[in-house]
């Protein structure tokens, strides 16, 4: 089949809270056959694919991570009277489902990180996490803003050669602040995390508590897992 179909009908499953003795029962299969589906053991046929996005009322485009939507609904073709669109055209159209969609996913990200945060309520943890993000955006920001050598570059005061290489670093900083207040080793101390604020998290809770987000981030943590596995 492919790497996305195991997860991701394993993430189904668990969202909706059904065991896989459970899941395995409605859909008409053993446990251990369903069990080798989720763990990539063994490829099902497509009428098992449409069975179980059926089941999930998803997509079968959405279970092969085809796509992120999961009805996996697109525009409907023109016409046949109306002259297709030309290639700039439908590259731009192209792009920019690419840029919404890509937004979508940071945003929701995002929004469970802050939500877990504010469950911790700890300032130093919130005010190190945010400056590591605040810096991602301000690198990105230097870097899309830099593509036109003609932009004027009195917007920053921190010299071209050298911004890069000096965020990169400060992030460094703040992820080693960031594992100090989880080890209790913060200054002040006042800042250090009390880890019995921490809530206890796993795909059901997540997906519990954030249903409408949620996807999002299971989306974002494959798609960055995957382009890391091809480093390796």
């Amino acid at each position: 089949m492919n790497n996305d179909f195991p997860r991701i009908v394993t993430l189904l499953r668990k969202e909706r809270g059904l065991s896989q003795k459970q899941a395995a029962l409605e859909l008409g299969v053993s446990q251990a056959l369903l069990s080798h589906y989720e763990k990539g053991i063994r490829e099902c046929g497509l009428d098992f694919v449409i069975k179980i996005a059926d089941y999930y009322q998803v997509s079968c485009d959405y279970l092969l991570g085809r796509s992120l939507d999961r009805t996996g609904s697109a525009p409907s073709a023109a016409p046949d009277t109306e002259q297709p669109l030309n290639a700039a055209k439908d590259e731009n159209h192209k792009t920019a489902a690419l840029t919404a969609m890509n937004k979508k996913l940071i945003l929701n990200s995002l929004q469970i990180i802050f939500d877990i945060l504010e469950e911790i309520d700890n300032k130093g943890l919130t005010s190190e996490v945010s400056s590591y993000f605040m810096i991602s955006v301000y690198k990105m920001l230097r870097s899309v803003y830099s593509l036109n050598q003609k932009n004027p570059q009195a917007m920053f005061s921190v010299i071209p050669e050298y911004y890069a290489g000096i965020a990169s670093a400060l992030q460094n900083v703040v992820e080693a602040n960031i594992n100090g207040l989880s080890l209790g080793k913060a200054s002040p101390a006042s800042y250090n995390v009390d880890s019995s604020a921490v809530p206890y998290l796993s795909p059901d809770v997540i997906s519990k508590s954030h249903p409408d987000t949620a996807p999002a981030l299971y989306n974002l943590i494959r798609d960055t897992e995957e382009k890391m596995k091809r480093l390796l």
